[in-house]
């Protein structure tokens, strides 16, 4: 049966609940034994989920793996759970492979992904007429269909996609067209925007885990008031809020990207409050706090500790140890909190490869607090996890921790974890390969 041609497949897609999908034409080293080649940098990491990534001790050099969600359809549309299948990161190059795509699944298309005898291979590995097709759903599954050379449909997506892609805007994965794609939805992003600079002077509220608006009085509010507008709860989920789009609402120069905890490390294992005591500063008799900022390779004027890049080469912008990560490290050079490149590499990719940046003013009336939003927004589209790092090698983005602990009258004590990478609205740019102003109610975006 199969498909004949891409509008089929696409149709197909979308009774599976996919909302996104990319193509790749394969060339003859894209096998199961040389694995799929999915891109030369980490993009394609934006492009599809994967789980926890760990290190692969690889017996030359280590690297990444992740897990996928994967499932093969074959032509009788039938589909089922590829168990093996991981992307497996090599950041010396860098670049991204499919690995173990066809073990433990029957419909898999095992005989079209075979590797070529070498004497049937041409001289430059071109791409040899197979096409693989991606889609994506919002649970994050992937569901994968290869057409077969010579077949209509590959004839069909090569004449009517792909070669209609100037040669200069070729990628190695490129978008497949859905009638209901609503990822990074910019469209719906802006209307929910002008919606809430419409309400003019908004009270500052918090959409709490039963799905209830409720108000809020704490001046920390202005990034809650919009999330609760665009119906987020506020989470420490490592996706994006909105249709593709992670939020951010910003007063002053200055705003927050993200605020991991530490993974490893003295912190890791005793905590924030009792890392506080450790490392911080007393401010009065009842507080002690834990604060910055810290910018790399440079000492911090309230603390012993220095902030490290550990195994990210500054000069030429690449991961070379891949075990590395963000390190506070002591007097003695020893680390005592670590923010792994694994854990930060996910979240980075899945939050930020679309990111809408919002200003708004406050103002204070008796107890309450409103806030106004203004039209003009920043929009990043395009990032990499070394983007990120170069900007901290260069002191761009600075480790402003906000930890506290607070002793009551009998000395019993209570913390409050709060790290923060932060970074000035002006240098927002370093971090995205497109990153524009606009004024939301200029329908020119």
């Amino acid at each position: 049966m199969g498909f004949s041609n891409h509008k089929e497949l696409s149709d197909f897609f979308i009774r599976l609940g996919v909302t996104q999908s990319f193509y790749k034409m394969l060339a003859e080293n894209d096998n199961s034994k040389q694995q799929l080649y999915l891109g030369g940098s980490f993009d394609v990491l934006q492009q599809l989920p994967f789980g926890e990534i760990t290190v692969y001790p690889d017996n030359k050099e280590p690297n990444y793996k992740a897990p996928m969600d994967f499932y093969w359809i074959n032509d009788s549309l039938n589909y089922e759970k590829a168990p093996n299948t991981q992307l497996i990161l090599y950041p010396k190059y860098p670049e991204v492979r499919l690995s173990g795509f066809l073990k433990g699944c029957p419909t898999a298309p095992s005989k079209d992904m075979q590797p070529i005898p070498k004497e049937q291979r041409s001289t430059n590995n071109s791409k040899d007429g197979r096409v693989l097709i991606l889609g994506i759903t919002p649970e994050r599954k992937v569901f994968g269909y290869l057409a077969p050379k010579h077949s209509s449909l590959s004839k069909d997506i090569e004449n009517s996609l792909y070669n209609v892609i100037p040669l200069n805007e070729r990628k190695v994965l490129n978008e497949f067209p859905l009638e209901t794609n609503n990822i990074a939805d910019k469209h719906a992003l802006i209307i929910k925007l002008r919606e809430l600079v419409n309400k003019d002077w908004t009270p500052s509220v918090r959409m709490y885990p039963d799905g209830i608006i409720r108000p809020y009085t704490a001046p920390n509010g202005g990034g809650y008031t919009m999330e609760a507008n665009f119906g987020i709860i506020p989470n420490g989920d490592a996706e994006p809020d909105y249709k593709g789009w992670e939020l951010k609402a910003y007063s002053k120069t200055t705003l927050t990207l993200m605020t991991p905890e530490p993974d490893k490390g003295l912190y890791h294992d005793v905590g924030a409050k009792e890392f506080a005591i450790k490392y911080g500063h007393i401010v009065s008799d009842n507080e002690r706090y834990f604060t910055g900022p810290f910018v790399v390779n440079k000492p911090c004027k309230i603390s012993d500790l220095r902030m490290v890049l550990n195994g990210f080469n500054e000069t030429t912008g690449k991961l070379e140890n891949i075990s590395g990560g963000i390190m506070l490290i002591d007097t003695n050079n020893e680390p005592v909190a670590i923010w792994s490149f694994s854990g930060l590499l996910k979240h980075w990719c899945n939050k930020h490869q679309h990111a809408c940046y919002m200003r708004y003013d406050s103002k204070k009336e008796n107890e309450n607090i409103f806030y106004k939003y203004k039209p003009i927004v920043h929009l990043g589209e395009g990032t990499e996890f070394p983007l990120f790092l170069q900007a901290m090698s260069k002191g761009l983005v600075r480790y402003d921790p906000a930890i506290k602990v607070i002793y009551d009258e009998r000395g019993n004590s209570k913390g409050k974890a709060r790290s923060q990478f932060r970074i000035t609205v002006n240098n927002l740019t370093n971090l995205y390969y497109s990153f524009k102003k606009i004024d939301i109610f200029n329908n020119d975006f």
